[in-house]
């Protein structure tokens, strides 16, 4: 008996996204390592913290795969790029990868129309609304940046940032507070 409930082409299609979602967690990553490198601690914590959400993003994929009968592809994956030239720079890549995002899974979200395929299209209704707070997060940094004065910011002004963003709350645990056991 066929128990697979989910047609090739969105298992495909989300299987691409499962790999999209762990590209942003690296994209994520390497900036949080960027920003500590710079001095930036709280900011570098807040990107790590979020490249962990991005990863779990990814693994929403893959069980959703599983559970409806198929089986999602890990591809590799392309480096995330260069290192920001700036924290504007930085902002504004996590925003540009946020929309990039979002049309990604309303691509995902047209075919699952499309197929009628109700199931996954309920399930993408989580991501779409994600990628709202996602692109709103992503516009608060640029905003709060700028509030602190951009590339130009006095170094007490970026340091309240670093701090702001080291304090905010997200549903991702700290960085340092993972471990093999509890990542």
């Amino acid at each position: 008996m066929n128990t697979k409930r989910i047609s090739v082409q969105l298992e495909t299609a989300l299987s691409t996204q499962m790999n999209v979602e762990d590209l942003q967690s690296r994209v994520y990553l390497s900036y949080g390592i960027w920003a500590t490198d710079q001095g930036y601690d709280g900011i570098g914590n807040f990107l790590f913290r979020h490249a962990q959400e991005e990863r779990n993003h990814s693994i929403k994929f893959m069980e959703y795969i599983l559970n409806r009968g198929g089986k999602p592809k890990v591809e590799a994956i392309p480096s995330p790029g260069k290192d920001p030239k700036s924290l504007s720079d930085c902002f504004n890549s996590v925003f540009k990868h946020e929309v990039d995002n979002t049309e990604k899974i309303y691509a995902l979200v047209d075919l699952a129309l499309t197929e009628k395929d109700w199931a996954t299209w309920n399930f993408l209704q989580w991501f779409v609304k994600e990628q709202i707070e996602e692109e709103t997060l992503a516009m608060d940094l640029i905003d709060k940046l700028k509030i602190a004065g951009g590339d130009q910011a006095s170094d007490e002004s970026l340091f309240t940032l670093d701090k702001t963003l080291a304090e905010m709350p997200d549903e991702a645990k700290l960085a340092q507070t993972a471990t093999g056991e509890n990542p």
